[in-house]
Formats: structure tokens, C-alpha cells, sequence
């Protein structure tokens, strides 16, 4: 995949419209077949060094029962992933002047039962995080498993979105959602645009 353009999924002006209308955005078919499957590989290649995940500062909570693996150099096609967001943080700095400056993300996997329930990205606006994102990496999804994103929109209104395989889903950091109990191993790259440094 070539990760110094965008997507031809990647319709920048409906991007934008969604974004500005609802706070949020769904791409489906994201990415060519190959780089999906080469990306799904070296997420479950890695499923052994996932840790339990926390909320802010470290602190394990049972808000969420899900785990994840930070992506960092050594995830050369996960990092792929993450220049495809850079470039989409260009388009929404010069559209929303967000001032986004890095990308933060990590692979997660939700087991049968797990969940994450109803927060916001940045409460209290106190960790830069702008734009939140969740590409969903399994081969195949069914209605009745679970793990759906319902997300409040900009005018309140809910939204239940289906983690599809080959989906990319943008919204505002400071959107209430939840990921709804999963029946079925559910796995994803969720990934963070920030107006400023990481605090991991």
C-alpha cells in the first residue's frame, strides 16, 4: 500500500461534510484486500504481547475489559495505518484549524464479553486528543456478535455502528460512545489525532 496518499476510499469531501454535520464519519472498503490481511497477520502475529487495558494514568477499571498493544516502530505495517491518518490529519487542520500534531494509537482485541462502556476520549479536554479513530481489522462480522460502536452525534442524536471488516470510523474525542458487549473476538486498530504531546 502506498501510505504517501490517501485511500481512492477516502472521499475527503464527504469526510469533511460528515465530520462538520455529525462529529462523525464511516469509510468502508478502506484499504486493498492485501494490506488488510498483511495488517490483520501482524495483529494477531502479536496477540500474546496485549496487556489488559487501562483508562487515564495507568489505572485498570472495570469500565473496560478489553486489551491492547501500543503500536509502535517495530509494527511496520501498522505504521502504515498511522501515515494514512497523518495525511488525514493535514485535510482536517486546514478544513477545522484542530492544530493536530501526532497520532497515538494501539491495536485492541475485545474477547467474548468484553466491552468498554460509556465515556469520551478527553474528559476535561485534559489529553489533546481531538479526533478519535477505529479501523476494524477481523475477515468477517455478524449482526447478532456484538461489539457494535453506539455513539452519541454532535446533535445527540445515537448512532449503533457496526464493526465491519475494512471499516474506519472518525468521530470528535469528545463524543460520548461505548463499545457494546462483543460474542466474538473482536479486532481493531483504535487510534487518537492530538493537538498536542503524548502522555501513554
Amino acid at each position: 500500500m502506498d501510505a504517501t496518499r490517501l485511500p481512492k476510499s477516502c472521499h475527503v469531501d464527504q469526510i469533511i461534510d460528515d465530520l462538520d454535520q455529525q462529529g462523525f464519519t464511516i469509510i468502508d472498503h478502506t484499504y486493498p484486500l492485501d494490506y488488510m490481511s498483511s495488517l490483520l497477520e501482524e495483529c494477531i502475529t502479536n496477540l500474546n504481547h496485549f496487556r489488559t487495558a487501562a483508562i487515564q494514568s495507568g489505572v485498570i477499571s472495570k469500565i473496560r475489559s478489553d486489551h491492547i498493544l501500543w503500536i509502535e516502530d517495530d509494527l511496520a505495517i501498522a505504521q502504515q495505518h498511522i501515515e494514512i491518518l497523518r495525511h488525514l490529519s493535514q485535510l482536517l487542520n486546514q478544513n477545522f484549524y484542530l492544530g493536530i500534531k501526532e497520532v497515538e494509537a494501539h491495536f485492541a482485541c475485545y474477547q467474548s464479553g468484553e466491552y468498554y462502556a460509556l465515556h469520551r476520549d478527553n474528559p476535561q479536554q485534559k489529553n489533546n486528543r481531538v479526533i478519535s479513530s477505529v479501523y476494524y481489522l477481523h475477515q468477517e462480522w455478524q449482526q447478532d456478535w456484538g461489539g457494535e460502536l453506539h455513539l452519541q452525534d454532535k446533535n445527540q442524536k445515537w448512532h449503533t455502528i457496526q464493526p465491519l471488516p475494512n471499516r474506519l470510523v472518525l468521530f470528535q474525542s469528545d463524543l460520548l460512545h461505548e463499545v457494546l458487549v462483543a460474542k466474538h473476538q473482536r479486532l481493531s486498530i483504535t487510534a487518537w489525532l492530538r493537538n498536542g504531546c503524548s502522555v501513554l
